[in-house]
């Protein structure tokens, strides 16, 4: 989303030019176009922010994967470029909410880093990082996961073993979407209750949440039997790997159909460790629809 809102930006500023009366036109344009295609998040305000976000951040490349466009709003009212360069990195290197992010900027954290001695800036870095709570799991996991790198058939007509396959083959760009934190541990994880074997499709570690994060897909519509297949699967996992120093395991259900319903009554409406997670495998200006 942060890419495609300085991808407009960019061609707000293209076509303007110096043409004041025209850019202004232009921008009541695109507001009604976009936000009858797509939707909310394009009125006036928001192109105008997009046409700043560009100008602000000329060379796409430097951005930084791990903000959010709240994130990116904030950082844009600071004054200089030293600033904005200084919280971008802070931000994305110590996994700050946009809400730390706002405590951090609203506290002169980097006027005082600025004008301590070395002494000083070491109490500072320790004061800040006492404030900074541990991650939540809501803040890590994300809903929908974008995976329209995997090239994936945009009618959805793949199976779930096309989709294992497609993650792991691009599995560095995979880890990226999951978000910061996430390390590989293994692909079809064989784990046993003694009777039987059963095989979990994908095994990830976040090093923030201290905890293992296990994967299922799903490309047919969700059911109240996947929700418990990986309610069994976590509760499974955490007797026969869990170390103590972890947090339990998370358990995720990616699936290109998402129905609410069962996810509201299910036991993932009870159990903080489940979540039920869209896929959109589709580019972000595709015709389809994240669900």
């Amino acid at each position: 989303m942060v890419r495609a809102y300085w991808e407009i930006g960019k061609r707000i500023v293209e076509e303007q030019g110096e043409r004041a009366e025209y850019g202004k036109r232009l921008i009541e344009y695109l507001s009604e176009r976009l936000t009858k295609e797509f939707g909310k998040g394009f009125d006036k305000r928001n192109l105008h922010y997009m046409k700043q976000f560009y100008l602000t951040f000329p060379i796409v490349n430097a951005l930084r994967s791990q903000l959010s466009w709240t994130h990116y709003r904030l950082i844009m009212k600071l004054k200089s470029a030293e600033q904005r360069e200084f919280y971008m990195n802070e931000a994305a290197n110590e996994n700050w909410s946009s809400r730390q992010l706002s405590r951090q900027i609203n506290s002169h954290y980097y006027e005082r880093l600025l004008s301590g001695a070395s002494s000083c800036q070491d109490e500072v870095r320790t004061e800040v990082k006492a404030l900074v709570p541990r991650a939540r799991v809501d803040e890590v996991i994300k809903d929908p996961y974008v995976l329209d790198f995997l090239d994936l058939p945009e009618d959805n007509r793949y199976a779930e073993k096309d989709l294992e396959q497609a993650i792991i083959d691009r599995l560095q760009l995979f880890l990226l979407e999951l978000g910061k934190g996430f390390s590989f541990v293994a692909r079809q994880k064989r784990i046993s209750d003694g009777e039987e074997d059963y095989f979990i499709d994908l095994v990830f570690y976040n090093y923030f949440l201290k905890c293992f994060v296990l994967i299922d897909l799903k490309t047919g519509k969700l059911t109240p039997q996947d929700v418990g297949q990986m309610d069994f699967y976590v509760r499974l996992y955490t007797d026969k790997f869990k170390l103590p120093e972890d947090n339990p395991p998370i358990g995720i259900i990616l699936c290109s159909s998402k129905n609410k319903t069962v996810a509201r009554y299910s036991t993932v409406a009870d159990n903080k460790a489940l979540f039920c997670v869209g896929v959109c495998a589709l580019p972000p200006f595709g015709r389809g629809t994240c669900q």
